[in-house]
């Protein structure tokens, strides 16, 4: 063993990404983007169509809600790039395109007129708008609107406005739309089901991995106790029983003092830890960490010096900084920068969490939650050093670990 860590783990990263290929962050906004692509594609193909049946319909519905779908799209084609307010935007789609489907009927200028047996240009885009319910709702309500919305359709084919088709033709309509819908839908949930998968087993294994480093220190102390015990005390009780002379007995009542110094110092010492680790080893600890996450975190220790810090340190410094890049996770968005950085030695340690993403407002939070009161600011302070949360809506989120604190006016 070295530097308080099992042997064999690998010599501290530089400046190292680690890339999930498969999180629930990234299925999200793989289908997201894959689903806007088609909406292109599907809205391409309905332009013929629309061309040649709109002339027979309202002007100011087919302005509003013609624009109103263009403008949905490109708004969804936007967000699936920047991969921001994904669900949102999908959503936003698939509810127009229903006002729209509700409201032809009574935009019909001359029934007469209407498309028979072709089908109206809303029905190139219905694949659209079940695809985009099945990005933004939740499964229910996706699965809802894929039967819904094309019975819908073939109820309003079925109208003279509708243009009075067959009912085989509109059943045909509304049965293919839905197979094709409930497909999408059933792809998309078991990917996502695979993703969370995924995520959970990251989360589990960053958590035994954590709780394996825990065990090993505090077995690393029990070791270095049992040293003094059998170092020390053992042999100042056997010296007693053993002394008979006035010299004998004095040497042993110095042992004893001796023996007792040193189990004083292992208790005052407990909260920070007589066992050590290196700057170096905690470094490679957290570039692991960051590792297991589903997000790619840039990992740079290129300014950690040589250096052993108490183990008590070394594990709240770690788990402050998991918690700082679990938080950016969660709450900063998919896709932005993220990056963490160890630097400094055994008197001026600095881990550093960042990310671009949202930011938050932090007199915001409410104070039961305990992600950063507790997992980072009285973390790091209990063992002597300081946390800063550096943040704002919009402006990212910048979390830095010293250690120790620094005092007033040492700087």
């Amino acid at each position: 063993m070295a530097d308080g860590l099992p042997a064999g783990l690998a010599s501290v990263p530089r400046g190292r990404v680690v890339r999930n290929p498969l999180s629930l962050v990234r299925v999200t906004t793989a289908i997201a983007r894959t689903a806007a692509g088609f909406g292109v594609a599907f809205m391409i193909q309905s332009i013929p169509a629309m061309i040649d049946q709109l002339p027979n319909m309202n002007p100011v519905w087919s302005i509003v809600m013609v624009g109103a779908l263009v403008a949905s799209l490109a708004v969804t084609v936007i967000v699936s790039a920047a991969d921001r307010w994904l669900r949102a935007g999908h959503v936003a789609f698939a509810a127009i395109y229903l006002v729209a489907l509700v409201s032809w009927p009574f935009a019909v200028v001359d029934p007469a007129e209407a498309p028979s047996p072709d089908s109206y240009w809303l029905y190139y885009t219905l694949t659209i708008a079940t695809a985009m319910a099945t990005v933004g709702l939740g499964i229910r309500l996706a699965t809802a609107y894929v039967v819904v919305v094309p019975l819908i359709y073939g109820v309003v084919r079925l109208t003279p406005p509708g243009g009075g088709v067959t009912i085989t033709q509109a059943v045909l309509d509304s049965v293919y739309a839905i197979i094709l819908g409930g497909a999408i839908t059933i792809i998309t949930a078991i990917l996502r089901g695979a993703a969370s998968s995924v995520d959970r087993a990251q989360a589990t294994a960053l958590e035994r991995y954590g709780h394996a480093v825990r065990q090993h220190a505090i077995e690393a102390e029990r070791v270095q106790v049992d040293a003094i015990v059998h170092d020390s005390v053992l042999t100042t009780l056997l010296s007693a029983a053993r002394a008979e002379s006035g010299e004998a007995k004095e040497l042993a009542a110095r042992m004893a003092g001796n023996a007792i110094g040193h189990l004083r110092d292992a208790v005052s010492d407990a909260p920070s830890g007589d066992a050590e680790i290196s700057v170096a080893a905690l470094a490679n600890r957290i570039a692991d960490a960051a590792a297991a996450l589903s997000e790619p975190v840039e990992v740079d220790s290129d300014g950690v010096r040589p250096g052993r810090v108490p183990v008590a340190v070394a594990e709240a410094m770690y788990s402050a900084a998991v918690q700082a890049m679990v938080n950016s996770l969660q709450h900063a968005g998919a896709g932005v920068r993220r990056w963490a950085i160890v630097r400094g030695g055994d008197e001026d340690l600095v881990v550093e969490v960042g990310d671009r993403g949202s930011g938050f407002d932090r007199d915001a939070v409410p104070n039961e939650r305990l992600g950063v009161r507790v997992s980072i600011l009285e973390r790091v302070a209990s063992v002597g050093g300081a946390a800063a949360i550096d943040t704002a809506p919009g402006a990212g989120t910048v979390v830095s670990l010293h250690w120790p604190a620094v005092r007033e006016g040492s700087r």
